[in-house]
């Protein structure tokens, strides 16, 4: 018999190894020719098309002018570009933002399978960045092609990290600043064991500007731990140091970093920073200030401002439209002096004062112009280039011309409307409270001050050197002005408003009770034989109409058991003068007539008191007698009057001022 044919499975079995080596074959040789392709290909056919999409994605022209060099076939695939260039956006105008020599990266491929990228070498030969921020706050370093995008810069994790000899160019014409500086980034920088620094010199709004940036070894970094660097700012008289980690290297939008700053004036940081700060005098602080993305942070402020101590916490927001500043800080005590730098004026200067060169010569401009309020200028573009609320509290207060016991604020600015609801300080008895808002959404920015003084008394407000308490009461008032002007001294020259103080009651020494109505005989015997008698204070009551700057007493009143005062005048808030006249009427007859009233005139900072010349020129001299023996309240008090007079209608003069807002109580009868 004849073998049977194979069974037809086999032949099956065999036609599919066929296929497979087939296939395998092919594959092989398919794997083969592209790892050949791959190694034999020229990239540099690709740098066009690669420039080309990389100026489509970035809206800007990318040229590859060097050698393209790539090695695909490996765990640690790497590329190699010669010559790279970066224009500049089409607003920047022609120019380049970068411009590389070469550029090596390589790259761990096994973490792409998890979605995570690593770099095991960055090396940058000679990179020449020119870095601009215009007027609008546009950069050249924005590759988002008009995507918004306020993510800050985060780089993979580097192994190795070589900056050769690079070069950074920077100028931001929104805070005039200009930095020339020098990179380099190697495995070791000097003895110091430094891996990274950057050096450069410049000028912010023409002064002098110096950084230095030093950063650990480069080589081997672990993505796990914090690379640690250390930095030093100094911006004319101000500096900055700093020393810190970005907690996942080289991801910039986190690091935390201990800082110390100091310099004449915490203004001066929004040139740095971008964030509005008041004026100061001489400060130094230290803090610790992280980032994380859009919120950076400062913890455990401490130091001096001033003479004045200051600790608490803020946070910066950088997300939102404007940066919003939210800030808690308290000081164990004030001097009270170094608020007068908030408004542009200076602190006081005498021995032991912290004030800085500046504000010493307007301290000394302002006293040789005999001026109290500040005229310096508001830059209403840093009030609407962000949004704050700051709570501030003192636990004490010193050097106050006022007793003040403390002070506290509750500061907010929102689109360019800045509000202090409620500013609030404690007098030892009675408090000054109220509300102050500065809206600069305008060209000229106007302010509205409405304060109130409450349960005060005038024994303290007003001691007397000299021991005793010739007057003692209650003591009340407001002041409600609004005036539109780019500072403390133009808004006060172009006030509308009124001022009212009242005194609903209370005691004066008997003397100065007499001289009020100057009764010579009986007030000066009174002084000289050291009487100290009183008698009551019915009431007394100043009001005070404010137009265009200038106040107007429409009303002032003061009523004592034995002589009604009153008198009028005004204050120019424009030229810082004033020009009043009182007049004294006794109730009873009086033996000497004096009939020249009291004068108060001058500047608001040295008023001279004397009396109105005319019919009764020698008078002058017997008003000096009064003033060696009761200087000075004796001599503002008006001279006799024969005439008697009546009581004041003080019920009724109380209850307008509380109509008007002054926080008396009124007495129903």
């Amino acid at each position: 018999m004849t073998d049977d044919p194979p069974p037809q499975p086999l032949r099956k079995m065999s036609r599919r190894h066929k296929a497979l080596a087939w296939t395998g074959g092919f594959a092989g040789v398919v794997a083969i020719a592209l790892a050949l392709f791959l190694i034999l290909f020229d990239w540099n056919h690709l740098r066009g098309p690669i420039a080309r999409y990389a100026s489509m994605r970035t809206g800007r022209e990318v040229a590859i002018e060097g050698d393209l060099q790539v090695m695909l076939l490996s765990l640690k695939p790497s590329a190699t570009v010669g010559k790279i260039r970066i224009g500049n956006p089409k607003w920047a105008g022609p120019g380049q933002t970068a411009r590389i020599e070469r550029l090596h990266v390589q790259i761990e491929a096994l973490p792409l399978l998890r979605g995570r990228v690593v770099l095991l070498k960055l090396e940058a030969a000679r990179p020449n960045l020119l870095l601009l921020r215009d007027l609008q706050g546009r950069t050249t370093w924005d590759f988002s092609n008009g995507r918004k995008t306020d993510e800050p810069l985060r780089l993979p994790p580097i192994r190795r990290f070589v900056i050769d000899d690079g070069r950074l160019k920077f100028t931001d014409a929104k805070r005039k600043i200009v930095l020339d500086a020098t990179l380099n980034a190697s495995e070791t920088q000097g003895a110091a064991n430094r891996g990274f620094l950057m050096v450069g010199k410049g000028s912010i709004n023409a002064a002098p500007f110096l950084l230095e940036v030093t950063g650990g070894p480069l080589l081997n970094i672990d993505p796990d731990k914090p690379y640690p660097f250390d930095a030093d700012i100094r911006a004319g008289a101000t500096r900055v140091l700093a020393k810190g980690a970005i907690l996942e290297p080289f991801d910039l939008g986190r690091f935390a970093m201990n800082v110390t700053a100091r310099g004449p004036d915490l203004a001066d940081l929004y040139d740095l920073t971008g964030v509005t700060l008041p004026n100061t005098p001489p400060y130094r602080l230290t803090g610790r200030m992280t980032r994380h993305v859009n919120v950076w942070k400062i913890v455990r402020i401490g130091g001096r401002v001033g003479d004045t101590d200051l600790a608490g916490e803020l946070t910066v927001e950088t997300a939102r439209e404007r940066p919003f500043l939210r800030a808690d800080l308290r000081s164990k005590q004030l001097d009270f002096d170094d608020l007068a730098a908030v408004f542009g004026g200076a602190p006081a200067v005498g021995r032991g004062e912290t004030v800085s060169p500046e504000q010493a010569a307007v301290a000394r401009q302002m006293q040789a112009q005999k001026r109290l309020l500040p005229d310096a200028t508001l830059k209403v573009d840093r009030v609407r280039a962000m949004d704050a609320d700051v709570k501030y509290n003192a636990a004490s207060v010193r050097d106050a011309m006022a007793p003040l016991r403390s002070a506290s604020a509750h500061v907010r600015l929102d689109a360019g409307v800045l509000t202090a609801d409620p500013v609030s300080f404690d007098l030892s008895k009675g408090r000054i409270g109220g509300v102050v808002r500065l809206d600069a959404r305008k060209d000229t920015p106007v302010t509205s001050v409405d304060l109130r003084l409450t349960n005060a008394r005038l024994e303290q407000l007003f001691p007397m050197k000299t021991g005793g308490t010739p007057l003692t009461g209650s003591f009340v008032g407001r002041i409600k002005l609004t005036g539109a002007g780019a500072s403390v001294h133009r808004a006060a020259a172009n006030a509308n408003g009124e001022v009212l103080a009242v005194v609903p009651g209370g005691e004066i020494r008997e003397a100065f009770a007499e001289l009020l109505g100057i009764n010579v005989t009986k007030g000066l015997g009174l002084l000289l034989a050291k009487d100290k008698g009183k008698v009551p204070v019915r009431c007394a009551v100043a009001h005070f109409q404010v137009k265009d700057g200038v106040m107007t007493a429409n009303r002032i009143v003061f009523d004592t058991g034995p002589v009604l005062g009153t008198g009028k005048g005004s204050v120019d808030l424009g030229s810082e003068r004033m020009n009043f006249r009182i007049q004294g009427h006794p109730k009873e007859a009086r033996l000497v007539r004096l009939t020249a009233p009291i004068t108060i005139k001058g500047p608001l900072t040295e008023p001279k008191i004397g009396v109105e010349s005319g019919r009764a020129i020698a008078q002058g001299g017997f008003a000096a007698l009064l003033a060696t023996v009761a200087a000075p309240l004796a001599v503002v008090l008006p001279f006799v009057d024969l005439g008697l007079a009546k009581d004041a209608a003080c019920g009724a003069l109380i209850a307008d001022a509380a109509r008007e807002g002054v926080p008396v109580k009124v007495t129903r009868r």
